[in-house]
């Protein structure tokens, strides 16, 4: 199977296509192989245009999602970003790819073993992974230039928000258990400004500034 064909035909036809037009974010996403972040009943669609699952509840980012959210962080590689809700790594890659340092938190044990040795197995030293709780987010590398929060919240951690700079972004999914809108937030001095940028749908962010249990559970639709 031609992967690198198939990954370029991604970039053209599901990411540059819809709008994506920052050159760092389209590099990235041409360079690193997809395929190697899913399980091995999964690879053969590892280049489609959606999510997947990876085990443990949680998924990959549909390619043009995750674009899209590293667009929104503005990034010109110089940068220390958080990332919250490792999964894969996938998304972790995109952003060592591109920022100078990256630290990535993962509540599940099993996938932040995964993510760590693959991304390590790639040679990208800049990419930390760390077990916790992602909504607290990670205070030992604070402050942070970017956030990225790859799972919904019902409203934005208050500690991610502190532990960004001056100027600093924070994107974010957030509302409703199935549904929500993508957020943009950027620090400004004496508060924040925020816009609504799209429609996702996430799985949840679990944790003391998140949902104390699965919420999918608690709506009927």
């Amino acid at each position: 199977m031609n992967y690198e064909k198939r990954r370029l035909r991604m970039v053209d036809y599901q990411i540059k296509s819809r709008g994506i037009r920052d050159d760092l974010v389209l590099e990235a996403m041409k360079k690193i192989e997809r395929h190697l972040f899913v399980p091995e009943e999964q690879v053969r669609y590892a280049y489609n245009d959606r999510p997947l699952p990876i085990g443990l509840n949680q998924t990959i980012s549909q390619p043009y999602i995750v674009a899209l959210m590293t667009e929104f962080l503005n990034l010109k590689g110089s940068e220390k970003v958080l990332e919250i809700g490792t999964g894969s790594g996938y998304q972790a890659a995109i952003l060592g790819e591109i920022a100078a340092e990256v630290h990535t938190v993962e509540r599940h044990a099993e996938l932040a073993e995964r993510a760590s040795s693959l991304i390590a197995s790639l040679g990208y030293t800049n990419v930390h992974v760390h077990l916790g709780d992602g909504s607290l987010g990670w205070t030992d590398e604070e402050p942070y230039d970017a956030v990225l929060v790859t799972a919904a919240a019902p409203e934005v951690p208050e500690p991610l928000k502190d532990q960004l700079i001056e100027d600093g972004r924070l994107v974010i999914p957030v509302g409703h258990p199935r549904a929500q809108l993508l957020e943009v937030w950027q620090k400004k001095a004496g508060g924040f400004v925020q816009e609504c940028v799209a429609n996702v749908a996430f799985v949840p962010l679990y944790g003391e500034h998140g949902w104390d249990k699965d919420p999918r559970t608690n709506f009927n639709y």
